[in-house]
């Protein structure tokens, strides 16, 4: 799993909905949860965590488009196998890696070295653990 720490910057709930966002190094990240710890406030220091197989990568920003969550990465790495590709990337100093098909990798023509945009929607972010 995909980890950084970042800082809560706002939590929004209506009954048990929550709509928590985060700082992750002036990157704003936004997750949906139906529980939330009762000790996250404002203010408080997380550790974030993606799977590999739930991050979506894109050539741009896409405006158009329901995933809150675009980051800004630079790829590090990628070990293309027969049927999937690992593509690892520098997220704000940490190494992160999205797992897509051979295919979408060859179609967009990724290499190391490119900047390009990760898609993690709000209802795969996790918060592994309050610091």
């Amino acid at each position: 799993m995909n980890k950084i720490t970042a800082i809560i910057t706002d939590i929004q709930s209506i009954d048990t909905v929550n709509i928590v966002s985060f700082d992750v190094a002036g990157q704003l990240m936004q997750m949906m949860a139906l529980e939330l710890d009762e000790r996250l406030d404002v203010g408080s220091k997380v550790i974030v965590g993606a799977k590999a197989t739930n991050i979506v990568l894109a050539r741009e920003r896409v405006e158009a488009i329901t995933i809150s969550n675009q980051l800004e990465v630079k790829i590090v790495g990628i070990d293309m196998g027969a049927l999937l590709c690992s593509v690892c990337f520098d997220f704000v100093g940490e190494r992160w890696e999205s797992i897509i098909t051979r295919e979408s990798a060859l179609r967009t023509e990724l290499r190391a070295d490119d900047k390009i945009v990760a898609l993690v929607k709000s209802s795969e972010l996790s918060i592994v653990e309050i610091l």
